[in-house]
């Protein structure tokens, strides 16, 4: 019986592994680890040096002793070694498989690096010596698994990808991601809870610092929503009876003291740095939505309408209530006035343009689901590089994968 194929996104705050065909990942844990210091902590009692670190949530509890290291910055690899630490640990502790019998999927941002990829194919040929590897374009991936949701499958599309890191908007056209289009935008997840934490911090000074963090990212996960109008939602959080206001109250992850607060205009204040950026921070000025308009118009021509009604969302920041539905009135608007404007200035009555945003069950891990799909589907063993090509032409094969679909 064939082995099925192991599906590794590898995103800047979380790592999502699991098995082909699937509809969840097996495990999705952060994409940290901590390894020994070489001065002053000792070693590990198997007296191996080499095992001595922690992966997941475990490298946050070792990161007093240990050097703690996050591997991929902005959705690249920024040091081999931890990501290739990373992987091991994946491999042999969560997946509890051997390599060598096994396929691996493995994704990468837009415009990654050739070096990048050949980098990836030599720890997973050479190191693991798997049975065959495949590295897949993230925004491709997640146009492939939301077509499972829709009556017409199309591998184009505009995919607007905001992680724990990095924000990204990446148009594809059939299949090809139109690398000179695509947008990146410095917030994401990270940011949207280091702002709650500030706001908490400020009406809340008896947080230990230790627990505020979890805190913050937990208020985000569980109360957020985006508004459709920030200044109306401000007086409605000025009674403090009112019942926009929610209670939190759990033990410190850290430190177990048990807290208790009031959740108010963090609600919605930390979604809101996409809609009007400006008002919160002086590194980015364009609201997501004036991003995305931008981002497509710079494309053919001929493709603009298909981007335009076929806008995917992925990753976990995308998941607030209300970010599609704001997302989509705040750009239908800007189109609508756009051809307004060129009807008046021309006398032609152009037809109209249907903004659509595609939120899905599996956005959240729109990447991971889009992978496993495509690694169940029988176009993949058409196009995964296997072992013995590997052998034959060496790293330098994993420079160019075919685009399926």
């Amino acid at each position: 019986m064939e082995k099925p194929v192991v599906v590794f996104d590898n995103g800047t705050g979380f790592s999502k592994l699991g098995f082909a065909g699937n509809l969840e990942p097996s495990y999705i844990i952060p994409t940290a680890i901590a390894t020994r210091e070489s001065v002053g902590v000792p070693v590990s009692r198997l007296k191996c040096e080499d095992l001595d670190f922690y992966i997941g949530y475990d490298s946050y509890a070792y990161q007093k002793t240990h050097r703690l290291s996050l591997p991929i910055k902005e959705g690249q690899v920024n040091n081999w070694d931890d990501m290739e630490r990373y992987w091991q640990r994946c491999i042999y502790s969560h997946m509890r498989i051997e390599p060598q019998d096994h396929t691996f999927l493995l994704t990468e941002p837009p415009m990654n690096p050739p070096e990048n990829r050949e980098q990836m194919a030599e720890i997973m040929f050479e190191t693991f010596d798997c049975a065959g590897l495949y590295i897949g374009v993230q925004a491709v991936l997640a146009l492939f698994g939301c077509n499972m949701y829709k009556e017409r499958n199309t591998l184009t599309g505009t995919v607007v990808d905001s992680g724990d890191g990095v924000t990204h908007i990446i148009p594809v056209g059939h299949g090809y991601v139109i690398s000179s289009c695509i947008k990146h935008i410095p917030i994401a997840g990270r940011d949207i809870t280091k702002y709650i934490a500030k706001s908490l911090k400020d009406r809340h000074p008896n947080i230990p610092a230790e627990d505020l963090m979890d805190v913050a990212r937990n208020v985000k996960e569980q109360y957020s929503y985006v508004c459709k109008d920030m200044e109306k939602q401000i007086l409605d959080y000025r009674d403090p009876n009112s019942s926009k206001f929610k209670t939190y109250s759990a033990p410190g992850k850290t430190t177990g003291t048990p807290l208790s607060l009031k959740v108010g205009q963090e609600r919605f204040l930390g979604p809101e740095v996409f809609f009007s950026p400006e008002k919160f921070t002086r590194d980015w000025d364009k609201p997501i939505d004036l991003c995305l308009d931008q981002t497509i118009q710079g494309c053919p021509i001929d493709l603009r309408r298909d981007l335009y009604s076929n806008v995917v969302l992925s990753g976990g920041t995308t998941l607030f209530k209300n970010f599609d539905r704001r997302l989509t009135s705040t750009l239908q608007k800007r189109v609508n006035d756009r051809l307004k404007s060129y009807s008046q200035q021309s006398g032609i009555n152009p037809p109209p343009i249907e903004c659509k945003i595609n939120a899905f069950p599996t956005q959240r891990y729109a990447v991971w689901f889009g992978a496993s799909l495509f690694a169940s589907s029988s176009e993949f063993s058409g196009v995964v590089h296997t072992r013995e090509q590997y052998q034959e032409v060496g790293p330098s094969i994993a420079r160019n994968n075919v685009v399926f679909g």
